[in-house]
Order: structure tokens, then C-alpha cells, then sequence
């Protein structure tokens, strides 16, 4: 699983403390799991073509939209076409079972198989929601308000004890709840010795749901998953891309792929740290095994020594990536204002305009994680149909073969790499077009609103350009 390991057992470590839900179980003695594919691989393809031509693209759509008037465009993005009323009355019964599925894996965490490609928990919890789901949410829009496995209790507890008023979460909390439970998942994810041991990961997302439970208690469901819940303000956020709009009378309607990004409020400083380290993290996800990245560090690559020996240097990276790209996006902005001679506070600038940085993320998140979707994909179908390894088969598909030369081989590298590239490209595009309509909300006048916009769109084609060596250049795991 790209970002984290695989494998059987080989060597107990005691690791050290995990930030925010987790920190007590970095106390416990953990095996360390040796990843599959911890082996250096270089990308024989012609990636400088690809490179040159992905910025050209980002730079030709900056300079076409300079030149198209903002009615033009305003038309585009106000196109819908109607489709079917859909009422919320199956929600509470759909979330229940979400939530009983969640505590079966649970239980199978506990008491089914250690081996992380048999067991469904890590499966199911970093390729199918993390991945999958993510992706779905981009492109069907908010399937995560009925599947969320708070909501279906959250309603059945209220009944229950007739409490009807929460107390309110301030204003000023923002979302930096979400923020700071969603840098220890991205922590977790990415820096802890053994984020797929099975054991391990049920204790900490069992203790996740009881959190967010109790405080959903507090301050009610609705205000602590908008603010609060960090998978479903992420998912929120994912869905305003997709190509599906619901109405506030149930009607769904298609609209264009970022259409809903236009109408968006400007975020606070909190929802706009959260959007940035959600595009950060799956940086560094990608940085963090690279030669480059290894070598600044004194490491060979060829003999990598495992995640137990890199947990200071990936926690510095993980902190330094976010702190970086937050710097150079508010530069960007800040030299966009000045160049348009705008009187808009940066704050107010930089909570509209992180809203096209939701393309990119979710083009990062497909390309990053696509060839963990297509293989561990398989194992989670197979393993779901025997979750405590008894040699059930529930669903027909435990006996499955995995398929896994999908992703080998020289023209598996071929199609992986052009799909790949071209969806950052193109979510690079999307970003510029996103960016344009809410400068246009910013600056009236058009001069002012393309000024504006210069330094954002070299900050995307850098960005362009740093995604795809990512993806290109010599790693390890």
C-alpha cells in the first residue's frame, strides 16, 4: 500500500509517541511490517517531454481565459441539467449499517488475521475509504453524508435521551479541530512504524469513533462533522468538485466538474491550513521515498533501513512540506493583490482562492495513490468476504486470484504513467479555470482579475512540474 507497508512480521520495536488520538498506543510494542516493494525503480520514459508539455498546457489555459470574457465563462459554469428528486429518509438506516459494517471491521482488526493484505480493516480503511471513497466523492459528489458511521447513532442517541440542544462551538475554533486530527491521521498514515497492523489500527480508529462520538454529543452532529470531523470536512470538501449538485429540495442536478467550487465562501485561516495540508501531505507521501529526498538525509536508498528509523526525519518533513507550500501560496496571493492594486485583506484573498486548490489535490490523490487502488483494491474485495480469516466466503470473492500485473511490467509502467500525468495535468487546468471565476468574485474589472492570477498560475505550473518528477523519479517503497 503505497504510503505505508505490507508483508508479514519481522522485528518488535516500541515507537515512539503518536500526536493528537493516537499518542497512547505508540507506547505499545508493535511489529514492524517490511514493505513490499522497498526497492529502488526508475521511470524509462521520456518524462522531460511530459514535464515541458504538462507546464506548456497550464500556461495556454492562463493565457486563453486572459482573453475570454467573464460572461463567456460565467455562462459555462451556471449550466445544469436536471435529473431526479432524492429524499434523505433511508439515510438513518443507511448509516447504521455503515456503522455496524465499521464495527465488524473493528472486530476483525482485533480478532481476525495480522497479516495486513488478509485482514479488511487497513484494507478497507486506506484503499477503499481513504482512496476509493475520496475518489467517488470527487466524482458523484457527497455519498459521505449517508455513508458516515456518526450519523445513523448520533440520531438514534438524540431520540433516546431527548436532548435536542447542543452546546454551540465557537466561531473563533474554526476548523482547526479537523486540522490538527487531520495532520495525526496524516501522521499516522505516513510516518508511524505500523499504520497496517491490524490491532493497532482498530484501537486507534475504534478511539477515533468514540471522540468524535462524544463530541458530536456535545456540540452536535452537524456543527462538529462540518468543523470538527476531519474525514467529513475533507469529503466536503472533495464533493464541491464533483459533477453531481443536490438542491436544498432534494433535486439532483449534473453541472461541470468544479462548477460548485465558484460558489464557495471564502474559508477562514483554519479551513484554508486545512485544505493546504490535505494537498501537502500526499506531497510528501510521494517526496518522502525518493532518492532525492533519502539522500539530503545521508540514506541509501538501495538499503533502506525501514519507517522505525525515519520517524524524526518523516515528522520534519511532514511539517516542513505543509509550512513551505502554505508560505508560497500566501506569497502568491499576496503578489496577486499587489499587482492588481486590490484593497481585499489577504485573509479574505487567500479563503476564496485555496478553493482551486481542490482540483489539484484530488488529481494528486488519484495519481498518487492509483496503483494502491488497482492491486490492494483486489485483496480488500477477497478479504471482506472472510473478514475473521475462517475460511468463510461471504461474498464468492475470498478464493479471488490478485491480479497484481497490472501495474508491472513495461507497458502497465506505459499507460499507468500517461493516465497518471495526465490527470495532474488536467486537474491543473481545472485549478486555473476555478481560479479565474473566483479572481473575477475578487476583481470586477478582467485586467485586474488575470494580474491578479499571474503568480498563482506559475505557482500551479511549478506545482505541475514538481507532481509529475514525483512520480517520475528514482524511490524506494
Amino acid at each position: 500500500m503505497s504510503g505505508r507497508t505490507e508483508g508479514g512480521a519481522v522485528e518488535r520495536c516500541c515507537s515512539s509517541a503518536i500526536p493528537g488520538l493516537v499518542a497512547s498506543l505508540a507506547f505499545l510494542p508493535t511489529p514492524a511490517f517490511a514493505h513490499a516493494s522497498d526497492r529502488g525503480h526508475v521511470l524509462l520514459l521520456p518524462t522531460g517531454y511530459y514535464v515541458a508539455g504538462g507546464a506548456l498546457a497550464i500556461a495556454a489555459s492562463f493565457l486563453i481565459l486572459a482573453l475570454l470574457p467573464p460572461d463567456s465563462l460565467d455562462r459555462f459554469w451556471r449550466k445544469r441539467l436536471p435529473l431526479f428528486a432524492f429524499g434523505d429518509g433511508a439515510r438513518t438506516a443507511v448509516s447504521l449499517v455503515s456503522f455496524a459494517g465499521f464495527a465488524i471491521l473493528i472486530a476483525a482488526g482485533l480478532f481476525g488475521s495480522r497479516d495486513p493484505l488478509s485482514n479488511p480493516l487497513p484494507l478497507t480503511i486506506w484503499t477503499l475509504l481513504w482512496v476509493g471513497l475520496a475518489l467517488l466523492q470527487g466524482l458523484a459528489g457527497d455519498l459521505w453524508s449517508w455513508l458516515s458511521p456518526w450519523y445513523g447513532p448520533c440520531r438514534v442517541a438524540s431520540r433516546l435521551s431527548g436532548r435536542t440542544q447542543p452546546y454551540l462551538l465557537p466561531q473563533w475554533v474554526g476548523y482547526w479541530p479537523a486540522f490538527m486530527l487531520f495532520f495525526a491521521f496524516a501522521w499516522f498514515e505516513l510516518i508511524d512504524p505500523a499504520p497496517d497492523d491490524p490491532a493497532r489500527l482498530a484501537w486507534a480508529a475504534g478511539a477515533y469513533w468514540l471522540l468524535s462520538f462524544a463530541a458530536m454529543q456535545v456540540f452536535g452532529y452537524r456543527d462538529w462533522s462540518l468543523r470538527g470531523e476531519f474525514l467529513t470536512v475533507f469529503f466536503s470538501v472533495v464533493a464541491r468538485f464533483a459533477i453531481v449538485e443536490r438542491s436544498a429540495d432534494g433535486r439532483l442536478k449534473l453541472c461541470w466538474p468544479g462548477a460548485k467550487l465558484l460558489g464557495a465562501a471564502p474559508l477562514p485561516l483554519s479551513g484554508v491550513a486545512f485544505l493546504l495540508l490535505a494537498l501537502s501531505s500526499v506531497s510528501f507521501d510521494g517526496l518522502s521515498k525518493t532518492f532525492f529526498w533519502l539522500g539530503w538525509f545521508g540514506i541509501n536508498p538501495l538499503e533502506f533501513p525501514g519507517r522505525t528509523a525515519l520517524i524524526g526525519i518523516g515528522s520534519f518533513g511532514l511539517v516542513l512540506t505543509f509550512a513551505v507550500l502554505a508560505a508560497v501560496f500566501a506569497f502568491a496571493v499576496f503578489l496577486g493583490l499587489h499587482l492588481a492594486g486590490s484593497k481585499h485583506s489577504l485573509g479574505h484573498a487567500a479563503g476564496l482562492l485555496v478553493w482551486s486548490i481542490v482540483p489539484i489535490a484530488l488529481a494528486y490523490h488519484f495519481a498518487h495513490y492509483l496503483t494502491a487502488l488497482l492491486v490492494d483494491g483486489q485483496y480488500a474485495i477477497a478479504a471482506l468476504s472472510d473478514p475473521f480469516a475462517q475460511g468463510w466466503n461471504l461474498f464468492g470473492s475470498a478464493d479471488m486470484s490478485i491480479e497484481a500485473g497490472v501495474v508491472a511490467g513495461a507497458g502497465s509502467a506505459w499507460w499507468l504513467w500517461n493516465l497518471q500525468a495526465g490527470v495532474i495535468i488536467a486537474g491543473h487546468m481545472l485549478a486555473v479555470l476555478v481560479a479565474h471565476g473566483l479572481a473575477w468574485r475578487l476583481h470586477p474589472v478582467p485586467a485586474r482579475a488575470t494580474l491578479s492570477q499571474f503568480p498563482l498560475t506559475v505557482l500551479m505550473i511549478a506545482y505541475t512540474v514538481l507532481g509529475l518528477w514525483l512520480l517520475a523519479t528514482p524511490s524506494a517503497g
